[in-house]
């Protein structure tokens, strides 16, 4: 192109000179080709132009001409979108309302045009789906939007996979997994396993026994799941005979029963977890008898004397 002489270029006459700091290209000594002398890599020489373009010069000595040259770099699809992180945590309450919006992490390709990000996906279940919004500068902004309504008894957590990819052919893509959390709010009360406690003892039965075990269950977590038991209706005299574990639910008694005095007790005990709710179940103590007294013998008669005619 430049008319030169193959000769001149064996001579070593003629040298090429890049302006940078690596010398990128060479001359062919037998051929007069421009040829590469490093590897090019256009996203670190132009990570942020469009048009990336390379200026060299070629010097023939003899005749201390140069001649500029210029190469334009054009892209290729060598570079997947990646993420900054591989995984990332969202921590949301299950009273979160539907149609709520979080933002994710956007990928990063370095490479231009078709080759660059081109769109988003997300797979995971049917909670979640995705929004793509556009920002200032025309950049994708991903979010996670809550399509139904969380329920953390039934799913604490919730994998989700969101997914990069670019415009190649064949496109290249880049993946980063979303765990969400699910945070409990107290909407579960406590509930008995029985609605109502029957049990029969014996008046002996020794001080400090435990006579029945109220059990709820409270399907929250922490502080909201955390069921304590408690007397909800008792009468004076048996508040003097029952005790109520607040912790475990067991009722022992605190002095010996007895038959003659009382054989039957109903108490209402409730339980109630740390956000205020509660159930209530019944609980029915029947005395059972056993041989503890001797028959007492009771003379009313005041006659002394009886007279040997008496009818």
């Amino acid at each position: 192109d430049l008319g030169l002489q193959l000769t001149e270029i064996r001579d070593d006459g003629i040298h090429i000179l890049d302006k940078g700091t690596t010398q990128y290209f060479a001359l062919h000594g037998k051929t007069g080709h421009l040829m590469t002398a490093e590897r090019i890599d256009r996203e670190q020489l132009c990570e942020r132009v469009q048009q990336c373009v390379l200026r060299c010069e070629l010097i023939v000595e003899g005749q201390m001409q140069v001649y500029g040259i210029q190469v334009q770099i054009t892209d290729i699809n060598d570079n997947a979108p990646s993420f900054r992180e591989a995984e990332t945590e969202l921590r949301m309450s299950e009273t979160t309302a539907p149609g709520s919006r979080f933002p994710l992490p956007d990928a990063h390709d370095p490479d231009s045009g078709r080759n660059s990000l081109q769109s988003y996906e997300l797979s995971g279940d049917e909670h979640f789906s995705l929004a793509v919004q556009a920002g200032p500068g025309g950049d994708q902004r991903p979010e996670l939007v809550l399509a139904k309504a969380l329920d953390r008894e039934e799913a604490a957590f919730h994998e989700l996979v969101l997914r990069a990819m670019d415009g190649g052919d064949p496109a290249r893509t880049g993946t980063a997994r979303i765990r969400v959390t699910v945070l409990d709010a107290n909407d579960n009360a406590p509930v008995f396993s029985q609605a109502e406690y029957t049990v029969r003892v014996p008046e002996d039965v020794p001080v400090g026994s435990v006579l029945v075990t109220v059990t709820a269950i409270d399907a929250d977590e922490g502080l909201n799941g955390h069921v304590k038991y408690s007397f909800k209706k008792i009468t004076g005299k048996a508040s003097q005979i029952f005790q109520l574990d607040a912790e475990l639910g067991a009722i022992t008694v605190l002095r010996s029963l007895d038959f003659e005095e009382g054989d039957s007790y109903e108490l209402e005990v409730q339980a109630h977890d740390g956000g205020g709710s509660f159930d209530t179940a019944h609980v029915v103590i029947t005395v059972t008898d056993v041989n503890d007294n001797a028959p007492v013998l009771t003379v009313s008669s005041r006659v002394n004397e009886i007279s040997e005619d008496a009818p």
